[in-house]
Formats: structure tokens, sequence, C-alpha cells
């Protein structure tokens, strides 16, 4: 079980705060809440293409990364995994005073929390689904970098997820009526197939039924 506790980094009054992992383009988006209180509604409102971050075995932040749609955990660009992981080592007590801590992370949907957890607590549904990267030291070069991308922010988190999961119904609908449209089309043009091969069958015996007609009339002759 993690707990969450307020980073190094966390001013009085702010709520989220963002990042961009611009090592790589397109760039990521990293967030973390303020606290405990505020990362419940991040890991209740975490979208299926977060991965959580956390120090193992000691108290942080808890840090997402927004992955590109399709994306899975395996291709996060090693350069943005180096920037979460200095991110959550930053924002530990005890983490940033350590060298060679390890960091934890796994899909948002791995994320389990319970009714009995304390606030800022959380668990996992599959334990195989956790890996684990080794920070050797703090880095301020990558440290200064992330911070002059921080941009601090009140974001409706329910909202938000309910327009991406919105958008994502409207592009499963779409998909379905494309597909049901290519499916009729494809009826037709077999049912148009069907009717040409009839056709064509039927010309056939015609042919034959005059030719044959021609022949008898050849032996009456």
């Amino acid at each position: 079980v993690y707990v969450v506790t307020s980073g190094a980094w966390c001013q009085a009054g702010e709520m989220v705060f963002y990042f961009l992992s611009n090592v790589v383009s397109p760039a990521y988006t990293i967030y973390m809440g303020k606290d405990k209180y505020e990362n419940e509604d991040l890991i209740k409102y975490g979208w299926p293409e977060d991965i959580w971050f956390h120090v193992d075995k000691h108290s942080s932040a808890h840090v997402y990364l927004r992955l590109q749609k399709g994306q899975t955990i395996d291709d996060i660009p090693g350069e943005v995994l180096i920037d979460c992981a200095q991110l959550v080592k930053a924002n530990s007590i005890h983490g940033c005073k350590e060298d060679n801590i390890k960091v934890v992370y796994t899909p948002w949907s791995n994320l389990k929390k319970t009714a009995d957890m304390d606030v800022g607590q959380i668990g996992f549904h599959r334990q195989k689904e956790v890996k684990m990267v080794t920070v050797e030291k703090k880095v301020n070069e990558i440290l200064n970098r992330l911070e002059r991308t921080k941009n601090e922010r009140f974001p409706d988190l329910a909202a938000e997820k309910e327009s991406r999961d919105r958008e994502e119904r409207n592009e499963r609908k779409a998909q379905i009526q494309e597909a049901k449209r290519k499916e009729k089309e494809e009826m037709k043009k077999k049912k148009e197939l069907d009717e040409l091969r009839r056709y064509t069958s039927l010309m056939k015996a015609e042919n034959m039924s005059s030719n044959q007609d021609g022949c008898d009339s050849d032996d009456f002759m």
C-alpha cells in the first residue's frame, strides 16, 4: 500500500501540477496532485492512458504519465521514463535524499482502491503488471528542465474524464456505423454479383435452346 504525501515542490493553494517531457516529439504530459486528498481525485478520475509512478517502500507524490492513445506501458520512451522517475524521487521526503532508489510504475487501471483504505492509500489488482526502475541519483538538469514546463491548474477532473470517455464512445459509435456501412455495401455487391451470375446463366440457357432449335430446323429441311 502506498501513501501520498505532499511533494517537495508543492505550493500551498495549488491543486494539480502539470509538466511536459519534451525530450521526445510529441511531448508527453506528466502530472501530480498537491497532496493526498487531491490525489484521491486523480485516482478516481484517471484515464486508461495513464501510468502511475511512486517511490517503492517510501512515501512520495503520486506521479502520472499520460500516454498517447493506443500506447501501452511498454511503449514509454526511455527518456520519458527517466523524467517520471526523477520527478517522483524529487517529490519523496526520504527518496530525494537516497541514491539507488526503486520507483514502481503500473497502468492506472491496475490501481486498487477499497473502502477500508485511508486517504491516499492504494494497492494493485495484479502485481505482475507492476514494473520497477532504479534511480541512481538525482539529476538536477532533468528536474530543472521539467520545472520550466510546470503549469499549475485547478482542473475539473470529472468533466475531463467524461469528455474523454464521451469522445471514445463517439469514436466507437462511428466505427460501428462504418462497419455496418461496409457490411451493407458488401451485401449489396454480393447481391448484384449473384443477380449477374443468374442472368448470365439464364442467357447461356437461352442461347443453348436457340442453337438446339436451329439444328432441329435444319434436319427438317
